[in-house]
């Protein structure tokens, strides 16, 4: 499978993506936790079918030490018992503003009360921004198909 066109060579695509790549720096040295973000990123990437960010966030994720049944059961998170409450309430989160589109009123009251129960301020800040953040590069990689299972750990830095 070849990608619609090759974003990596894109002049404007690296302009672009600079800034994408800064605000998800900015996201990894917040307080919000590690491997919460991690799985942020899968769910989102789960959701919205892009094969190259799953393939680069299980990897990052087990190269950190997350647990293989762990990474399976992303997906199924709702009947799982490996996650704390805190990474269901951000899994529940992520999953309300990735559908966004799907629930005439976009995030329920109760996934943000059960949200801000977890999180102090900053971290909530740092979740829904991740939300927004990955939802952008899954739709970019859907959009030109980005072929995925190539991804090296650290690739891109």
């Amino acid at each position: 499978m070849d990608a619609r066109l090759n974003i990596f060579a894109s002049p404007l695509a690296g302009k672009a993506l600079k800034h994408f790549t800064s605000a998800g720096k900015a996201l990894a040295d917040s307080a919000l936790p590690a491997a919460t973000q991690e799985l942020v990123k899968i769910r989102a990437s789960q959701i919205n079918g892009c094969g190259f960010c799953l393939d680069m966030h299980t990897k990052e994720a087990a190269a950190a030490g997350e647990t293989a049944l762990r990474l399976a059961m992303v997906a199924a998170w709702r009947e799982a018992t490996v996650f704390t409450d805190a990474e269901r309430a951000a899994l529940e989160l992520t999953e309300q503003g990735t559908r966004i589109a799907d629930a005439a009123g976009g995030v329920t009251d109760e996934a943000w009360a059960n949200a801000a129960k977890h999180y102090d301020e900053e971290q909530l800040v740092a979740l829904i921004s991740l939300i927004a953040l990955i939802n952008a590069y899954n739709r970019l990689n859907v959009m030109v198909q980005q072929p995925a299972g190539d991804y090296q750990v650290g690739q891109f830095g």
